[in-house]
């Protein structure tokens, strides 16, 4: 019998203009679309707070603790989909939709300063880019709950996650035309964490 892995999926609840967030209607068509056979998809829709954030992805990995987590969430104004690279741990001085921003502006008291993805991301969105996709490669995930929920998600998960920033205009915006680009990258993601340089 083949056994099956878990791929978590979060997606980011209504934040002012988006009554229902692009980010989460995305996870929710992941899972609709699966991701083959050997993988169950897990979604989880994380609400625009900190202190709900802080206490889903810590949960995420001790619970479900999957193979792999990725994370998505909404960029205003981009037609493009980016991929997150960093999550810095310091300047959370905005506030949420609760009105609250993190106790020491920070995601974990004397964390690094900031983790990178296991994944290379420059890799694939560079792949992606010479097939004439609009993807493109970021270090700068915005010190909001995007960043928040990244951070907490590398610290706690072994740096087995990642940060994909979805469109909120332009063609990509659409579930039909989205859905599909996200699981290839997904499943390019995951073949680079299965890939050699694991064992390098």
């Amino acid at each position: 019998m083949i056994e099956r892995e878990t791929v978590a999926v979060t997606g980011f609840g209504p934040f002012r203009q988006f009554l229902e967030n692009p980010s989460w209607k995305a996870a929710q068509g992941l899972k609709s679309a699966g991701l083959g056979n050997r993988i169950d998809v897990y979604i989880k829709e994380v609400p625009v707070t900190y202190v709900k954030t802080q206490k889903i992805i810590e949960e995420l990995w001790r619970t479900v603790n999957p193979k792999f987590a990725v994370h998505l969430g909404v960029a205003r104004g981009s037609s493009a989909v980016i991929l997150e690279q960093t999550g810095k741990n310091s300047g959370y001085r905005d506030r949420d939709v609760c009105g609250f921003c993190p106790e020491n502006h920070c995601c974990v008291e004397g964390g690094p300063e900031k983790l990178d993805s296991v994944i290379n991301m420059r890799a694939v969105s560079k792949f992606f880019k010479q097939s004439g996709m609009d993807v493109i490669y970021s270090r700068d995930a915005g010190r909001y709950l995007c960043d928040f929920a990244y951070y907490l998600s590398l610290y706690h998960g072994q740096r087995k996650a990642v940060f994909i920033h979805v469109p909120s205009s332009g063609s990509l915006a659409s579930a039909d035309r989205l859905v599909p680009l996200l699981l290839t990258l997904i499943q390019t993601m995951l073949q680079q964490l299965e890939g050699p340089s694991e064992t390098a």
